[in-house]
């Protein structure tokens, strides 16, 4: 076992999670309850990452925060901050692929609440921050959860974006994805399998979580 690789898969997961979750809420609660001319094509592109190959997401990862392109050389020039083969950058490739996984369910769980409910803690004299806070999130907390679940799992277990975006350096870009891929590739299979093991174990107790917080997101 890779536990260094596992080490820094769990740290890139977590960091990644805590900044995506509040743009995920915040998105998802918009897509929820307002409607506006090109939403359409928001949605659609919230879903883009579902359905392009993770090399594509990377590859323009590459070219748009690489040391060549406008941002990539004004951060390394005046902030000296290295995205590409870092761990910041697989942070930011990280929250971009996986912006699906987190808005999709959120975005469902306030759909859910009934707008009565809503209206009725309106009519009480609650302001709507604390409508958000005292009726919606709790009522949308299923859906919130599995947003944090499955971002979490992806994010552990993504390979292509990773393998693009920050290579295989050790102890900075070296997830657990990229530390079974060379495994198989030095015919370490003991090796790999026992990492492989983990991430199925722990794809499984992920699907169930998600499995039965959808159930109570219907049932609501």
């Amino acid at each position: 076992m890779d536990w260094q690789a596992l080490w820094l898969s769990g740290k890139l997961a977590l960091v990644s999670v805590l900044i995506l979750l509040p743009l995920a809420l915040w998105l998802g609660r918009t897509l929820a309850y307002r409607q506006w001319f090109g939403k359409a094509w928001l949605e659609a592109l919230i879903m883009v990452p579902l359905v392009l190959p993770p090399t594509v997401v990377g590859y323009y990862l590459l070219v748009g925060l690489g040391r060549d392109s406008w941002l990539g050389a004004l951060l390394a020039q005046y902030l000296d901050i290295q995205l590409v083969f870092h761990f910041s950058g697989l942070v930011i490739a990280s929250i971009l692929i996986n912006i699906p996984f987190a808005v999709q369910p959120i975005q469902r769980a306030f759909e859910a609440i009934p707008a009565e409910i809503r209206d009725a803690a309106a009519c009480c004299g609650m302001s709507r921050w604390r409508i958000f806070w005292r009726v919606e999130l709790p009522l949308a907390w299923p859906g919130i959860l599995t947003a944090i679940v499955l971002s979490f799992s992806h994010v552990l277990g993504e390979f292509g974006v990773v393998l693009m975006m920050g290579g295989a350096i050790e102890g900075e870009t070296k997830t657990l994805s990229i530390a079974i891929y060379d495994k198989v590739q030095a015919f370490d299979y003991d090796g790999a399998g026992m990492m492989s093991l983990l991430l199925v174990l722990f794809a499984m107790v992920t699907l169930a979580i998600t499995s039965a917080m959808s159930r109570r997101v219907v049932r609501q």
